[in-house]
């Protein structure tokens, strides 16, 4: 069986990083921006980084420019605001495409394993989660509008 471990991508400093290296942590997936509606989530995935990581968690976000050129910058420019804009340290990975024939294998993965509303598979927006646990499979998908600290007793449930 496929699990989110089998794959890998670049990170934000453009080295392939092999998602197996988070074998043994829950893990929460999102498509990121820096210039949607929804980027002050950035806040709210930091705290959860923070408050869970010592106990085998981690935020992972692949920023994504698919929905409203809102991820126009490169990879340089986004690790800056991340950093500067929410101070990041949860991982960033390089700019993916989620939705259609240059989606990234993950997000195909990540889609058919858990469908949004009304069991369609394409993501919606920005900042759309997965929470995967610590096998690597998927548990559960959250909306764009799901905000982060409401993920907590989920997050609490596989640590």
């Amino acid at each position: 069986m496929t699990t989110v471990h089998d794959f890998s991508a670049r990170d934000i400093e453009g080295k392939e990083r092999a998602l197996a290296d988070f074998k043994g942590k829950a893990l929460l997936i999102v498509n990121v921006a820096s210039k949607c509606g929804f980027t002050p989530q950035y806040k709210g995935l930091e705290a959860l980084q923070r408050k869970y990581a010592e106990r085998g968690f981690a935020v992972l976000g692949f920023p994504c420019d698919q929905f409203g050129h809102q991820e126009p910058g490169n990879e340089e420019e986004i690790r800056n605001f991340c950093s500067l804009s929410y101070d990041v340290t949860f991982p960033m990975f390089a700019k993916v495409e989620v939705n259609g024939s240059g989606a990234h294998p993950l997000y195909e993965h990540l889609k058919t394993s858990a469908k949004g509303i009304l069991g369609t598979e394409g993501i919606k927006w920005n900042f759309t989660k997965f929470l995967i646990d610590r096998n690597g499979q998927v548990v559960k998908r959250y909306a764009p509008n799901d905000k982060p600290e409401s993920l907590a007793q989920d997050i609490e449930a596989l640590l």
